[in-house]
């Protein structure tokens, strides 16, 4: 992929999938995890110029991308952010990097959080990209959000009819998605949104998407109610003044009930903080990598 130059393409069988990512650099290693309904190729502003200092990772989360897709069970463990946090931890082991800085934008951040909860010693940071903690979303649900979040609460509806629904509209869906907000798609490269595209094209990433939400929506919050120490490690959390965080949540405030340490303020973007303010995040990141 054109979009990725000088990285290495590998595949890393971990113990419950099998993991596609690129990597490239050399210095401490860095973790960059994808939201929905992307793949590892939303990175692909910000990686390269990232890895002139760091090491860089960036896979697909089991269930998207290039990555296997097992098929989620009835308890929706498979898709646990759990399972995915040890899939990336097993990744950062074989290739060599014991300890590691964790950078997720959307549902990697949530796959951050949790590899910051189960592996805590050997994440040095964590960033977190237009999210607030999964239980408080949630606990926080009104009307407001909803309309604006719809789609967490039709992914999880029962399989396989969120996953009917979806099939053969991929990039109708996709276009919906991505486009939220007043710059529509225009800050997406067109290698990306193929990318993207074709991915959501395979009916198993339309089930296994499901499964994430259903999983987050379940036995994640499980999960989160019964881990309520804060982390230790620097937090850094960055949002789009433009989106739904800003406007219904008190990002700093909600992570602060789940990390000690915690940084933060609002870009002047929407979602897709990345692939909208490539530079930005990346100023940000080399200010705050420098000092955790």
């Amino acid at each position: 992929m054109t979009l990725f130059p000088g990285f290495a393409s590998r595949k890393i069988r971990a113990s419950g999938a099998t993991i596609n990512l690129r990597t490239a650099g050399n210095g401490p290693a860095v973790l960059l995890l994808h939201g929905y309904p992307q793949t590892h190729a939303m990175w692909h502003k910000v990686a390269p110029e990232l890895a002139r200092d760091y090491t860089v990772v960036c896979p697909d989360l089991r269930g998207y991308g290039d990555s296997s897709k097992p098929k989620g069970p009835p308890d929706h463990s498979s898709y646990s952010k759990r399972a995915m946090a040890l899939d990336m931890a097993q990744v950062m082991s074989a290739l060599g990097h014991e300890r590691f800085h964790v950078v997720g934008h959307d549902r990697g951040g949530r796959v951050g959080h949790r590899l910051a909860r189960d592996h805590g010693r050997r994440v040095r940071s964590l960033t977190v990209l237009d999210i607030s903690p999964t239980l408080q979303m949630y606990r926080s649900t009104n009307l407001q959000f909803a309309k604006a979040y719809y789609h967490w609460f039709f992914l999880i509806q029962e399989a396989p009819l969120p996953e009917r629904m979806l099939e053969g509209q991929a990039p109708f869906y996709l276009l919906k998605r991505l486009g939220r907000g007043k710059s529509g798609v225009k800050h997406f490269s067109k290698e990306a949104m193929a990318e993207y595209v074709r991915a959501f094209r395979d009916p198993r990433t339309l089930h296994s998407t499901c499964e994430d939400y259903r999983a987050a929506a379940t036995i994640d919050l499980v999960h989160d109610q019964k881990d309520r120490a804060k982390i230790r490690m620097p937090l850094l959390a960055l949002w789009g003044k433009h989106g739904v965080i800003d406007a219904l949540f008190d990002c700093l405030a909600d992570w602060r009930e789940v990390a000690s340490d915690v940084h933060g303020r609002a870009l002047a973007c929407g979602h897709f903080i990345p692939e909208e303010k490539p530079r930005e995040l990346l100023a940000e990141l080399r200010r705050f990598l420098r000092a955790a």
